[in-house]
């Protein structure tokens, strides 16, 4: 189980060290283009949720993180032995929380630099961090998990 915290690790780990170079090497709304026009980075930060939804209350953040990361180690060690899925995406869930309570609660603010734009719908893509992207990855796992598992349980009823 040990090697599924490793994988929140590196996610923190990477979501820090990425927001310390934004923070350390871009001026704030800074654009650097990697790919114009659909791709680049953006020295942004929220004070808020997603899309600077409750914006300057982070007492909200702060309970509801902690429950979080208590509900994810509870359903880690209660429900995630044998099934890799939902592990992974259990620590993605816990990387991704925890990389963003960090700035939460040592800047007051998520640093945010991610900036795509979906060329087909020319949508301009809220920007984001690596605790972000793992965070949506996690979810997307554990909804895969959760189709595979409802087959796999009709398959044992028939």
């Amino acid at each position: 189980m040990f090697i599924y915290y490793a994988i929140a690790a590196v996610v923190i780990i990477l979501d820090q060290l990425t927001k310390w170079l934004v923070v350390k090497n871009m001026d704030l709304r800074e654009y650097i283009s990697i790919a114009e026009p659909y791709f680049g980075l953006l020295s942004h930060r929220n004070k808020g949720a997603a899309w600077g939804m409750l914006e300057g209350q982070m007492w909200i953040f702060y309970i509801v993180t902690v429950l979080v990361i208590a509900g994810i180690i509870y359903f880690f060690h209660k429900e995630a032995k044998g099934h890799p899925l939902f592990a992974w995406s259990l620590m993605l869930l816990l990387g991704g929380a925890i990389g963003n309570f960090i700035d939460r609660v040592i800047r007051k603010e998520v640093v945010d630099f991610v900036d795509v734009v979906i060329p087909v719908i020319n949508y301009d893509f809220p920007i984001f961090n690596v605790a972000d992207a793992a965070l949506t990855i996690g979810v997307v796992l554990m909804i895969i998990h959760v189709i595979m598992d409802e087959k796999n349980n009709k398959k044992k009823v028939s």
